[in-house]
């Protein structure tokens, strides 16, 4: 197949946006104390019981009950941004301090639903996920990538846009990264078309949800989008964890290669943009067209000081439609 480079506004270099502040949204004092008003209506401290129902069932805080008057109309471009633009924001400010681990909830959720549909995750299907250090082994295969706190490779969550609400960062380390993938597949393309080609064929996956034959599937890394571009769904953790499959073939040659290229470029300094998560910060990425990562880090030994983040997946596409 002929593969070409993709243009448009997703495709970005880290290295000409670090003095650039646009990717920035510093929220107003009368923002915040909009979101305190909308966490307070929304009643977010209910029973333990009652906290899990909402959990199972489904998140009640939406747009409509999560009102934002003026900071509405701000979530409302980002994302724009994050389906026509860029592909990534960052809002800053968010008044998690003081707050409750149920009102952070509450807050993430009605920002985030400002923005899309809230998708729930597996396995229990609920709209928000805790990232915490769990002692969890990172090489285990059914370990989760928001278990650990070692070095995470760049790779895309798989709905398209992720959320990430940080309630307190680590003491050290845990820096986000974030990539172009456009850039990215662009740069392949023009270096090596060969290799490019390999990245549109299928590739095993593993969910990591056990051992037997549903753990694992096929999809390609790049796919054409029917609206036009390109997006690229890649996790070298969870492809090389696929190889443990007993029907999944190990990796021809060109995969290899593919991937060998992908990694040395995701972490290419031209292509790379670094945020440092303080408490407060929202950033929000489309999964079509952007890669992230997350350093190693090291927590506080007190359990009320370590690290803690909020992760929200979200569909843009009409009507909530997964």
């Amino acid at each position: 197949m002929a593969v070409a480079e993709v243009l448009g506004p997703g495709e970005w270099l880290g290295s000409e946006l670090r003095g650039d502040d646009s990717w920035r949204i510093r929220l107003t004092e009368a923002h915040r104390q909009e979101v305190l008003a909308a966490v307070h209506a929304a009643g977010s401290e209910v029973t333990e019981a009652r906290r899990q129902e909402v959990l199972a069932a489904g998140s009640e805080v939406s747009r409509e009950s999560f009102r934002l008057p003026t900071l509405g109309p701000v979530l409302r471009r980002v994302r724009d941004e994050l389906t026509h633009g860029r592909g990534f924001a960052l809002i800053q400010g968010v008044p998690v301090e003081g707050l409750s681990e149920r009102q952070c909830e509450t807050a993430a959720l009605g920002l985030a639903s400002h923005v899309g549909g809230i998708v729930p995750q597996p396995p229990e299907g609920a709209p928000l996920m805790h990232v915490r250090d769990t002692g969890a082994d990172p090489s285990h295969a059914r370990t989760k990538s928001y278990q650990h706190s070692g070095r995470l490779g760049y790779h895309s969550d798989p709905t398209d846009v992720v959320a990430l609400l940080c309630v307190r960062p680590a003491k050290s380390g845990g820096l986000s990264a974030v990539v172009s993938s456009v850039a990215v597949h662009n740069e392949v393309v023009r270096t090596r078309p060969d290799l490019a080609e390999v990245l549109y064929e299928p590739w095993w996956h593993d969910r990591r949800t056990g051992d037997g034959p549903d753990s694992f599937y096929t999809k390609p890394i790049c796919a054409a989008r029917p609206e036009g571009g390109v997006s690229i769904a890649y996790g070298p953790d969870y492809l090389r964890s696929a190889q443990r499959g007993a029907t999944v073939p190990p990796f021809t040659r060109a995969q290899e290669e593919a991937m060998s290229l992908l990694d040395d470029l995701t972490n290419d300094p031209r292509f790379t943009l670094t945020m440092d998560f303080r408490p407060g910060d929202l950033q929000f990425l489309n999964n079509h067209v952007t890669l992230h990562s997350r350093t190693a880090y090291e927590d506080h030994p007190e359990p009320s000081r370590r690290r803690h983040l909020l992760r929200l997946w979200l569909t843009t596409a009409p009507g909530g439609r997964r």
